[in-house]
């Protein structure tokens, strides 16, 4: 062998990988096994040594993470992952404790105070931005709900050693034994309300790591330093059992869920950044629970009650949340009545709140009276008061388009010939999220159970589908069905829902053998 064809094979064998020190325009950078995405001149000029460089294989996105935020993230992680293996060897009743610390520091009105100023500052930077502050705003009613959802899980029994399933046989048993899952890392938009729902994980024996939007991070910070950690040492838990990414950057969160120390990646958000943050997860290796695209259908049926198909809408926007009534269809047989109750509902929406905004699929706006299509009104936005029409035409393709409003309720109208074209068109374009049917004939709500392809079916009011307020239980956020059905789990995701399940085996015949007939005497 010459020393050409030697120098090829060690070549050949030789370890194929080293660290990305630089980037430079233009590079391409594969992804997806047979596609490339091109570094702009802008990440290449900011990528410094010990950045790292996160690319989405189903997209193609180049997602810079700098070493400073990489530390962050890593090292909130790495504290819940610490504290993960401490927590086994702390009490359920250590545990409990910890919620009802926690539950009363925010009832402490000096605590409060600290959270509520800080909250102010938060407000007010993000009303400089331009940005939304419908659900960054802490109230009575938010500390309230904290606190009730913190006592909820005080109150709940103890999950870790939970025997789901037992099964006999001659001589040994076999036990499924319900176990923490580990860190759950979770991100959320700025609600500081989600940080007492998320650590409910702690009551299932798992740790909890948390980024919140940039909006919210002096409240989230405010919350830390005098209620949740206070609670934490005082309960005697690790410390890092609910650890915080102190950072706005959106990088941060890029970090923490590429982490593979991870055991559970939960998002809730905006659909598109959910998408991207899941996407991430997965391809580190880590499960994820997704809640991003929302908003509510209702369809009314040819048997539809008015008064009731009335109070079900207005009962559906009282505010905007996720689960707020986004899309409503009516049967073209009732559109004369049924069409009239649907906007004296809307009137009695837009007075509770700030006028109405209505969206018209093309085709249906000779239902409306003219009074309604010819309106200007003045439609609350995050920037601030707009005028607008009040009935813009929309057309079928944008039927899935959910509408984020603030103090002006939004939502759209589609006429159908029957309610089964209106779960045509759900399963077709909505995010698979939550439907109501108002009818009065019990086979059309069979029929539309059955068909519908939504986990949260209903026949009333949209709002309902919230875990606290439905099944007792804080949530960390609601699941569609977009991207397909859950394997294994419902679509309220809780902190008694993470958890893994062990086989134990307890054995009392000393003679069992797989094969007896081989066996020989001992």
């Amino acid at each position: 062998m010459d020393d050409a064809t030697a120098r090829t094979k060690v070549e050949a064998g030789a370890k194929t990988t080293a660290r990305l020190e630089t980037l430079v325009a233009g590079m391409p950078i594969p992804f997806g096994g047979d596609r490339v995405a091109l570094v702009p001149d802008a990440l290449a000029a900011a990528f410094q040594p010990g950045d790292r460089l996160v690319v989405v294989q189903e997209t193609g996105d180049l997602l810079h993470i700098t070493a400073s935020v990489q530390a962050i993230a890593a090292g909130a992680v790495g504290r819940a992952h610490a504290a993960f293996d401490g927590l086994a060897n702390v009490s359920d009743a250590a545990v409990t404790q910890f919620f009802e610390a926690f539950a009363a520091n925010l009832a402490d009105d000096a605590i409060w105070g600290e959270i509520a100023q800080a909250n102010a500052q938060d407000v007010t930077r993000a009303q400089a931005r331009g940005r939304s502050t419908t659900r960054l705003s802490v109230s009575d009613a938010m500390r309230a709900d904290m606190i009730a959802g913190l006592q909820v899980w005080r109150d709940a029994p103890a999950a870790r050693g939970r025997i789901i399933e037992r099964v006999d046989h001659a001589g040994w048993s076999v036990e499924q034994v319900a176990a923490p899952l580990g860190v759950v890392g979770f991100i959320f938009e700025g609600r500081p309300n989600v940080f007492a729902d998320a650590t409910g994980v702690l009551r299932t024996g798992n740790t909890v790591v948390f980024r919140i939007g940039s909006d919210a991070l002096g409240t989230a910070r405010a919350i830390v330093d005098h209620a949740l950690n206070p609670a934490l040492k005082a309960a005697g838990l690790p410390e890092g059992s609910a650890a915080l990414v102190d950072s706005p950057e959106h990088a941060a969160g890029w970090a923490m869920f590429s982490d593979p120390r991870l055991a559970l990646a939960v998002a809730r958000g905006s659909g598109p950044a959910v998408a991207q943050l899941g996407a991430i997860a997965r391809q580190a290796g880590a499960p994820v629970s997704l809640h991003g695209t929302g908003g509510a259908w209702m369809v009314a049926d040819a048997s539809a009650e008015a008064e009731r198909f009335k109070a079900a809408v207005y009962h559906s926007l009282d505010r905007k949340v996720c689960n707020t009534l986004n899309v409503c269809a009516i049967v073209r047989e009732r559109a004369a009545d049924l069409v009239p109750a649907f906007l004296d509902a809307l009137t009695a929406a837009g007075q509770r709140r700030s006028g109405v905004k209505l969206h018209v699929v093309e085709g249906a706006e000779g239902y409306l009276p003219e009074a309604w299509r010819s309106a200007q009104i003045t439609v609350g936005r995050a920037e601030g008061p707009v005028e607008e029409p009040q009935v813009e035409l929309l057309p079928l393709a944008e039927l899935g388009h959910e509408w984020e409003w603030e103090e002006t309720p939004e939502l759209t109208l589609v006429v159908v010939e029957t309610a089964a074209e209106a779960v045509a068109l759900f399963n077709r374009y909505s995010p698979q999220f939550a439907a109501s049917l108002i009818a009065e004939d019990p086979a059309a709500h069979e029929a539309f159970y059955a068909a519908i392809n939504a986990p949260f079916v209903g026949d009333g009011f949209t709002r309902w589908v919230d875990g606290q307020f439905a099944l007792n239980r804080p949530e960390l956020g609601l699941s569609n069905w977009e991207h397909g059905r859950l394997f294994a789990r419902a679509g309220v995701l809780s902190g008694d829902g993470v958890f893994t399940v062990r086989a134990r085996v307890r054995q009392t015949d000393l003679d069992l053998d797989r094969n007896p007939g081989t066996a020989k005497p001992l």
